[in-house]
């Protein structure tokens, strides 16, 4: 009988274990981000730290202005201010912080007035700031859910997308006040500016299409399908070869989109939630990378031929990144659990 009893309790005891031990690899994992897979196409260089206070820090925005890369926090509202184009990589103490609510998002300069904005979805605002001393300024009330922003060089404007509200707000920075609004006709997620049209194209999550915007004009003035692309996120442009490339987030696949024909002309598999899309037009390369944290390089031979140079895996999470065009240098941004959040730095292999 006593022996019949050990049985199910060493069962149960063993179970217990393994349970306690997979709990432990999957928080190690969580945690601790390690090295990036191997890569053919780029060499890692390492990694870029940041301060955070958090339990939990998400990154989202990366932007590369001059010589300098800012970094915004999604669930801690910081921006971080961080230089580049140095003979090291930088260190924490390198890193200057503008702390603020939470849902910090995309950050752009106005190239006339050096003055940095910044978008806070909590708040509903943009925030003015001063990239230099790292100081708050101004807030500006925009419509809700503001995520992605933009400058248009031509109106000398800034350009806001809300997704909630399905509205873009432009804020004129000489004034540093809102001027007007734009109907998007659905959730706007990133946007791509054509300088030789002039026109802003604006990708719509809820409805799977893009469109064609006339800021000047303060109007949507064409819109299409995008066939074969479920719920588009990131977005870049390739003016010489006028395509625009989208990541799909539902269906995981690079959409190269043709701006002279309207539509879809090829798709590329990547990895899954992707978000984030650069493209390098001196080496004709596009990057993807999403929440599942897997880097895809992805080579432009021709104007509609494409293919996959590597796919990266690098940690759960890092879902964001820029392109520096000086270097070519490649930032992905990693989100922190319990340890710092940081950048991983990128070079392309000769």
């Amino acid at each position: 009988m006593k022996n019949t009893m050990k049985t199910p309790i060493r069962i149960v005891l063993g179970s217990l274990g393994v349970i306690v031990v997979a709990a432990i690899a999957a928080a190690g994992y969580l945690i601790y981000p390690g090295t990036p897979g191997s890569a053919a196409s780029l060499v890692f260089k390492g990694y870029v730290p940041l301060r955070s206070d958090g339990l939990l820090s998400v990154l989202d925005y990366l932007t590369v202005n001059d010589d300098t890369l800012f970094v915004t926090g999604e669930s801690t509202g910081i921006v971080s201010r961080v230089p580049i184009h140095t003979n090291s990589l930088p260190t924490l103490a390198d890193a200057v912080q503008l702390p603020g609510e939470p849902a910090a998002h995309g950050v752009v300069i106005d190239p006339s007035s050096h003055l940095a904005f910044v978008t806070r979805s909590e708040a509903n605002t943009v925030d003015i700031f001063d990239p230099v001393k790292m100081l708050a300024i101004k807030r500006i009330p925009v419509a809700d859910d503001p995520d992605a922003i933009f400058y248009d060089e031509f109106d000398k404007l800034v350009y806001v997308a809300s997704g909630d509200s399905h509205l873009a707000t432009l804020i004129d920075p000489s004034t540093q006040t809102t001027i007007a609004t734009i109907p998007l006709g659905g959730a706007p997620e990133y946007a791509a500016f054509d300088t030789s049209t002039r026109l802003l194209y604006q990708n719509l999550h809820d409805t799977s299409t893009v469109v064609a915007i006339d800021i000047a004009k303060r109007s949507v003035v064409q819109g299409w399908q995008l066939q074969g692309c479920e719920a588009p996120t990131g977005m870049a442009i390739d003016e010489s070869h006028r395509r625009l490339f989208i990541g799909c987030g539902a269906n995981a696949v690079l959409a190269v989109f043709d701006l002279g024909g309207h539509r879809v002309v090829a798709t590329v598999p990547i990895g899954k939630a992707p978000d984030s899309v650069a493209f390098d037009p001196g080496l004709h390369r596009i990057y993807t990378t999403g929440k599942s944290g897997v880097l895809v390089v992805i080579q432009q031979d021709e104007r509609d031929k494409y293919r996959v140079l590597d796919t990266v895996h690098l940690h759960y999470g890092a879902h964001t990144l820029t392109l520096d065009p000086k270097t070519h240098a490649l930032y992905v941004g990693y989100a922190g659990l319990v340890v710092n959040p940081r950048v991983a730095v990128f070079t392309p292999r000769p």
